[in-house]
């Protein structure tokens, strides 16, 4: 009978999902900034956010889209949410790479 087991490497766990305290730690970070952002901004893209350092719309505008698109959790529809809210504030992300 094969065996179908998989072993995991401890380069393979992801240290979020896998150690509850620090899980805890990121929703915490999470609440608090939430208000901060347009609604609908999902909770991934929050906790890469959080972990990145921003904790407000204003802090957007120093880091291209470009960029902020290679965050883990960062995806297209909070990338549009996140534009739309910067552009009704007369803002943009950074243009071109930040340096």
């Amino acid at each position: 009978m094969p065996n179908n087991s998989k072993t995991i490497s401890a380069n393979s766990i992801c240290l979020l999902t896998s150690s509850v305290q620090k899980r805890e730690a990121a929703n915490n970070l999470t609440a608090k900034i939430k208000n901060s952002f347009p609604a609908g901004i999902g909770q991934p893209a929050l906790r890469a956010l959080a972990s990145a350092g921003f904790t407000n719309l204003e802090q957007l505008t120093t880091i291209s889209e470009t960029e902020l698109k290679k965050l883990h959790g960062m995806g297209a529809k909070a990338i549009e949410k996140l534009r739309t809210a910067l552009t009704a504030e007369g803002k943009s992300f950074l243009r071109g790479e930040k340096s």
